[in-house]
């Protein structure tokens, strides 16, 4: 069970609110996250009597801040079996203030590496005037941030992605990629030598948002470069934002969903048998009790 005790606490969650408000937000957060890590297995086994490391990547936004903040809360209590590495790479956008992490990492006593690459200069260059810019920044930032891992010796990248990302992203390429796939929590690159993880999978934009604002951490604006109005995931947003906004906890109705896929009753070949579907089969299967009936 987690530890409730709230007084003994990592320096990220010094000056933290003292209402009951607050300390159920945090107790909400800590406890998706864990239940993140520990239903998709996000924590390898030891080597050489030494434990996993994990390359923290921190942008300076709300996720990042509340994904760093909940996992050393998770390892300040025992519960959390990895050492930690903090790491920003600084892209080389204009206006990033490219002291701001630094000088927090160094004030909470947090192990890190900024890395600078000006990936900006890249994207600015290779995409065209009117196209949106994420895609080609976004494979940009994080082929760097696997090398950055390897240099440190890390076994995987942990990125703060929560659960509004990853309902987004499913509508994204249900609308837009024609097919199901959204951002897992835990995969392993294409190099197959590191793994990706999300513990703040099940966790709620919101709930980050309230975290971080409540704490004061110093926000660093997502939109420095401008490409973010009128992107499809923006009208995404928007339809999510209504839909929950007509029918409250939806967004969580619907992220259910995603981890209650029935592969016979969607209409994928390579998932499910039909050919070789007879009903001895289905009978063994229970399918005959639920698929629907012409009337």
């Amino acid at each position: 069970m987690l530890d409730t005790d709230l007084d003994d606490i990592h320096p990220l969650f010094a000056g933290a609110p003292t209402t009951t408000e607050f300390k159920k937000l945090r107790k909400r957060i800590v406890r998706y996250t864990r239940e993140a890590i520990e239903q998709y297995g996000m924590v390898e086994k030891a080597k050489d009597g030494r434990p996993p490391k994990w390359l923290v990547c921190l942008s300076g936004g709300k996720d990042s801040y509340t994904l760093l903040a909940v996992l050393y809360e998770l390892k300040w209590r025992g519960l959390l079996p990895v050492d930690l590495l903090a790491c920003n790479l600084d892209q080389g956008q204009p206006g990033f203030p490219a002291t701001v992490l630094p000088e927090f990492l160094e004030k909470m006593g947090v192990p890190h590496r900024i890395e600078y690459q000006d990936t900006y200069s890249i994207v600015m260059d290779k995409v065209p005037q009117g196209r949106t810019y994420c895609a080609l920044c976004s494979r940009l930032r994080r082929g760097n941030l696997y090398r950055i891992a390897r240099e440190e010796g890390c076994s995987a990248v942990v990125l703060g992605h929560h659960r509004d990302d990853i309902l987004e992203t499913f509508f994204m390429n249900l609308f837009h990629g024609g097919r199901l796939a959204t951002m897992p929590p835990k995969l392993v690159n294409e190099e197959g030598d590191l793994f990706l993880y999300r513990p703040l999978a099940h966790v709620a934009e919101a709930d980050c948002e309230k975290f971080a604002n409540a704490m004061r951490y110093p926000i660093i604006p997502c939109d420095l470069c401008g490409s973010l109005d009128g992107l499809q995931r923006q009208q995404v947003k928007q339809i999510l934002d209504q839909w929950e906004s007509n029918s409250p906890g939806r967004r969580q109705v619907m992220f259910r969903a995603l981890m209650n896929a029935r592969p016979s009753h969607l209409l994928d070949p390579k998932l499910f048998d039909f050919m070789g579907l007879s009903l001895k089969t289905a009978e063994k299967m229970g399918e005959s009790d639920t698929i629907p009936q012409l009337r």
